[in-house]
């Protein structure tokens, strides 16, 4: 099973990823997580990426690309992969199509998560609140709600034209959320 989780910042990707890896044993591909590693790490390019979100702002394709490509070889990968946070533009996208194309895999599905903004601003100040990330403040939150409009929601319409699409009402019960991406899956 080879899947990407769209949908905006604090629709519950994370979490409904977690529950996927779980149910069918694939691992997890969050750019996030990867990122947020390489902050936590104090890297040239954890640095570089952290002055980027704390702005609101996307980390370059080039940066970002080179991590999922790399990662997409690992052997863990072979049965299949959930990919969380990427890709976030239709040049990613485009690039990721072609990683794959290389490889010699096929996505299965693309889950497009939905949700309202204003409960995803509560959401995501709640989870700084949890988690303490810098970068989860109301006016970072809009910002990224903001690009996330521009840049990452074309990718419904670029994968809907390949068939790939699959729509889930992000704002019920985190069960439901689930309960429907299965049977959005099939399984």
């Amino acid at each position: 099973m080879r899947l990407i989780l769209l949908g905006p910042p604090g629709a519950g990707k994370g979490t409904q990823a977690k529950i996927l890896v779980d149910a069918y044993g694939i691992p997890q591909l969050s750019t996030g997580d990867i990122l947020r590693a390489a902050i936590a790490d104090k890297t040239p390019l954890g640095l570089e990426a952290k002055a980027i979100m704390d702005r609101g702002d996307l980390v370059s394709d080039t940066i970002v690309n080179g991590i999922v490509s790399e990662r997409l070889d690992a052997e863990d990968c072979k049965p299949g992969f959930i990919l969380d946070g990427f890709p976030r533009t239709i040049p990613q996208a485009q690039a990721l199509d072609g990683m794959l194309a290389d490889k010699g895999i096929a996505l299965d599905a693309v889950i497009e998560l939905t949700a309202d903004a204003d409960e995803l601003v509560r959401r995501v100040i709640q989870r700084s609140k949890d988690s303490g990330r810098t970068d989860d403040n109301p006016e970072v939150i809009r910002k990224r709600l903001d690009v996330y409009k521009e840049s990452t929601a074309p990718l419904v319409d670029f994968y809907s034209a390949q068939g790939l699409v699959k729509t889930v009402d992000g704002m019920a019960p985190v069960d439901e959320v689930t309960a429907s991406i299965k049977s959005a899956l099939g399984k």
